[in-house]
């Protein structure tokens, strides 16, 4: 099993961005996704600013994927998916089914991103045939449900399964974006008001319990998914990439430590949760994992 590095689902500045991937090219990590997921607005970062980066990455010796959006919703953003399809070299993670008509089109391998609702093996096989290298599973699925897709001898999957193991959560998708409508901006005058706000906004229950984290149009989860406790388990049950979704650029850290700690045998796996525990002091939460309610932690 390898690690890898998700897209930043977040509107960092341009500045920051290619920090957080400059450090990124010298760790030990493996895969690097990378591209705008979330809202097409978020201006800040173009798509040859993308690929630039993902040339550096590719360089240094790194397995890149483009990421593409969740949402489609306008022509132009179809038009920005088609130079993400078009690019020439690098495969894409796509995250809306329109990725995976025009990758299957161009012949362009792809991998599935967590966002589009892969729920049984007769799927996953399709779209094995039609392209697809790799499929990262959906959030809300459990160990069992995707024991049941691995299977055992001859119905071992052709393609490769990653799952995210650490990070937030997003949960849904909406036409409207409740950043915006938090400050009461219009999702069309925005002023790209998300880059205030680079981990996303809280919210919490009346009773101040936190709940969910609004991040533009995406919704995410108050707790971030910590399945650092189940990497040894995952592997022997045949996941070949655990996936860490930045939140801060000290995520490289905890990738890199990842990476380092799943090739040795010097420390137990609690003790590689617990220190990512403390790499992030907001609540963690795994439910899902187990087949209950996502934001407990067992």
């Amino acid at each position: 099993m390898k690690i890898s590095l998700g897209a930043i689902s977040y509107c960092w500045d341009k500045d920051t961005t290619e920090q957080f991937y400059d450090k990124a090219a010298q760790s030990q990590v493996d895969t690097i996704y990378l591209g705008e997921t979330v809202c097409s607005r978020r201006r800040l970062m173009k798509f040859k600013d993308y690929f630039a980066i993902a040339t550096m990455l590719k360089q240094s010796g790194k397995n890149v994927v483009l990421s593409t959006m969740a949402l489609i919703e306008a022509q132009s953003e179809l038009g920005e998916l088609k130079k993400y399809i078009d690019n020439g070299e690098l495969i894409i993670e796509a995250n809306d089914m329109a990725g995976v008509q025009l990758a299957s089109e161009a012949k362009l391998p792809f991998i599935c991103g967590p966002t589009i609702n892969n729920y049984n093996r007769a799927s996953l096989d399709i779209l094995h045939k039609m392209g697809m290298q790799r499929f990262v599973m959906p959030f809300e699925l459990s160990k069992s449900w995707l024991e049941t897709v691995i299977g055992e001898g001859e119905n071992t999957p052709q393609f490769e399964v990653e799952v995210m193991g650490h990070g937030y959560m997003p949960l849904a998708h909406s036409a409207r974006c409740f950043t915006a409508k938090h400050f009461n901006l219009s999702k069309d005058n925005c002023e790209t008001i998300c880059q205030q706000h680079p981990k996303g906004i809280l919210v919490q229950t009346q009773e101040h319990q936190d709940l969910l984290r609004l991040n533009g149009i995406q919704t995410q989860s108050a707790s971030f998914v910590d399945l650092t406790a189940e990497m040894m388990q995952m592997q022997q049950m045949g996941v070949n990439y655990f996936r860490v979704s930045p939140s801060q650029l000290a995520c490289i850290e905890l990738a890199d430590e990842l990476t380092k700690r799943l090739a040795s045998s010097a420390e137990t796996q609690d003790d590689i949760a617990m220190k990512t525990r403390e790499f992030d002091h907001s609540q963690s939460c795994n439910g899902y994992w187990f087949g209950s309610a996502g934001l407990q932690h067992i």
